[in-house]
């Protein structure tokens, strides 16, 4: 679990596609710019990417995004999953509480700038990394950190 149900959302959007398996709770960037203001088309797709250097972030994936063979099994929507190539929530501005941090990078609360790091992990190192947000706390025993977040900046 990469999100804790300790969140404020403010904005979301569900505009866009994910087409890869992944856990909520990083930062998404987009993967394509889709066309125009149709709300279904396909290439309006976001993903978590390999690297951070020239991406645009998004938001924070709200939803587990899994690969389920839906004839032998349904979604678990307890676990708010949804199945690869769907639709998925973003939150574009609020906070939540999150795991998703680079291994090594301990945030100081007071407001230290987060930035996108690489496959969706947030980070403290600034350069060539987007900022995203602020943290708003440290890191608790099991890593987690409450991270604020103000899409687009």
């Amino acid at each position: 679990m990469a999100l804790k149900g300790d969140r404020n959302i403010v904005t979301t959007q569900i505009d866009f596609f994910a087409d890869m398996v992944m856990e909520r709770g990083g930062v998404v960037v987009y993967k394509t710019a889709g066309s125009g203001a149709a709300l279904d088309q396909q290439a309006a797709e976001v993903e978590y990417a390999a690297a951070s250097s020239g991406e645009i972030p998004v938001g924070i994936l709200l939803n587990d995004m899994v690969d389920e063979d839906l004839t032998r099994t349904e979604l678990n929507e307890h676990k708010d999953e949804m199945q690869k190539g769907s639709k998925v929530t973003i939150c574009r501005a609020g906070w939540v509480t999150t795991n998703m941090i680079e291994a090594g990078v301990t945030p100081t609360a007071n407001g230290q700038k987060a930035y996108l790091g690489v496959s969706g992990l947030l980070t403290t190192t600034a350069g060539v990394n987007p900022e995203v947000g602020e943290f708003q706390s440290t890191k608790d025993e099991d890593g987690y950190a409450k991270v604020y977040i103000n899409l687009p900046k």
